[in-house]
């Protein structure tokens, strides 16, 4: 780093996101992405869209809030559509967490969290998840904190029930609870619902994965008319045109082509049962999944040892090499092609190995 640097952000180490080698085509299975393009209709709404981006997005989305109000059957004031649901979880930290209100989240979830808490400078505390890889509720009750919780949660894949939400919602009412959904639309129950029964309840969700528009980057968040005030006092203090023209109208157009990805979803639901069955086939343990990828070990290879040869033969999966976690994979479920080569590649790479 440079001289100039500020010393406030000298131990600041930075979110990894998953490799994008460039070297050769691989199969994509290592950051989570939908196999399946945009509907048809986000894409003629982008298209469209294009052709006025001399002009300013509307800072306000308000067609997309309120097609998606109509969608979810909330208020469109229920609502902040922001630049992908990473943005509202900043915002989140900045709004809510402080030197006399810490941060609480697991030891094992999304890493962008300890990455928001000291970039904004917020103490924070780590809890450790149980030896099955679950949020022990118990850890969060009654704790003074702000809470973030992924569920489903990543990179594990296991979701918590919404009664369990709800008693961590409940036992901490002077402070927000922040219910990272990201995976939610492949097989978790989404906490929406509650907002108008808790004030201290924020949900943030994403068209990254469900949606197919990880490249388009748009996210929202979901809490009661004073919790989205909240939120857009960061917004507006921060970027107030932070959705394009051409995201914006790929929004709308996925909403109202919802049935795409409803089944787009099921799709995806199959082909991870479908993988999970293959790999036990091959002696993998796989934890039990809600998201759109599994996390899965072979106890007769280390997982380093398979995410190096699964690259060799051209399948991308990602790897975390820190306690507890470096024996796994995960591994994004795409198409039941992509699956398909993914098992016959691991087939080979086991056979090589005896």
């Amino acid at each position: 780093m440079s001289k100039f640097f500020s010393e406030k952000y000298k131990d600041l180490i930075p979110y990894v996101p998953g490799e994008q080698p460039k070297d050769m085509k691989y199969v994509k299975l290592n950051t989570n992405e939908s196999p399946f393009e945009p509907s048809k209709k986000a894409q003629e709404y982008a298209l469209s869209a294009a052709k006025q981006l001399e002009l300013y997005p509307d800072p306000d989305c308000t067609l997309l809030r309120e097609k998606m109000a109509a969608l979810y059957g909330i208020d469109k004031d229920e609502i902040v559509i922001v630049n992908g649901s990473d943005e509202i979880l900043n915002f989140a930290f900045m709004a809510y967490c402080d030197n006399k209100t810490p941060a609480a989240f697991a030891d094992i979830t999304y890493g962008f969290y300890p990455v928001f808490a000291k970039i904004n400078n917020v103490p924070y505390v780590e809890i450790p998840l149980n030896e099955n890889f679950e949020i022990d509720i118990d850890d969060y009750i009654g704790i003074n904190k702000t809470i973030f919780i992924a569920n489903p949660n990543a990179p594990t894949g296991i979701a918590l029930s919404l009664d369990k939400i709800e008693k961590i919602i409940a036992s901490n009412p002077n402070n927000i609870v922040v219910v990272d959904e990201a995976y939610v639309d492949f097989g978790g129950e989404s906490a929406v619902k509650l907002i108008n029964k808790y004030d201290n309840l924020l949900v943030t969700q994403t068209f990254s994965k469900s949606r197919s528009m990880a490249g388009a980057r748009l996210g929202m968040g979901f809490a009661n008319k004073k919790i989205i005030q909240d939120m857009n006092t960061i917004r507006y203090s921060t970027n107030p045109y932070n959705i394009n023209r051409m995201t914006m109208a790929a929004g709308i157009g996925t909403i109202e082509d919802n049935n795409y990805t409803i089944n787009n979803c099921k799709t995806i639901i199959e082909n991870r049962e479908y993988t999970i069955q293959e790999l036990a086939k091959l002696g993998f343990e796989t934890l039990p999944s809600k998201a759109n990828f599994v996390f899965t070990k072979n106890n007769k290879f280390s997982g380093e040892y398979l995410y190096k040869k699964l690259k060799e033969n051209g399948v991308l999966v990602r790897y975390f090499n820190k306690e507890r976690l470096n024996q796994y994979l995960r591994i994004t479920i795409g198409s039941k092609e992509e699956m398909d080569i993914l098992i016959n590649k691991l087939i080979k790479i086991m056979e090589e190995a005896k």
